[in-house]
């Protein structure tokens, strides 16, 4: 009866230390990680600026005004407006949001821009396409004192 003849592999790297130590070469690590707890930096970004701000019911559709104030809080949020009410979109991918992407959009009505809108992203320095944005509702924002008074 004739053998096959065996194929010879070679380790290399860190596949090659973690074989010489007995452990496993990608360690998957399902523990609760303090890390996963914290808020991540645009997170903490966004609740400065919702601070003694009270959410509202989302609406699909938000007016806009020619020099209406938009923040780009990376990897989180834009943010729609100033005074006492702003709006919060946070995109069905926010961790797309880039402060050096530029929003490009195909308004159905030049006064709103809503969750239908067709909106893409460009890179501000060479001005390549870099992806589509799908909106949710946009979330109101109101200082506090000023629902309060309202009530």
């Amino acid at each position: 009866m004739m053998s096959t003849p065996r194929k010879a592999f070679t380790l290399t790297g860190a596949a090659a230390l973690a074989f010489l130590v007995g452990q496993p070469a990608i360690a998957d690590d399902h523990s609760e990680n303090a890390a996963d707890t914290e808020m991540t930096k645009g997170e903490k970004k966004l609740a400065d600026i919702l601070e003694g701000r009270v959410a509202g019911e989302p609406t699909r559709c938000i007016r806009t005004r020619p020099n209406e104030r938009l923040r780009v809080v990376d990897d989180t949020a834009y943010v729609y407006g100033s005074g006492r009410t702003i709006y919060v979109q946070r995109t069905k991918n926010p961790d797309k949001i880039d402060r050096d992407d530029i929003l490009v959009s195909r308004r159905f009505n030049a006064s709103q821009i809503c969750k239908l809108d067709m909106v893409h992203t460009v890179d501000r320095g060479i001005g390549m396409f870099t992806g589509a944005v799908f909106f949710e509702d946009f979330v109101p924002y109101t200082k506090a004192e000023q629902v309060k008074e309202a009530s």
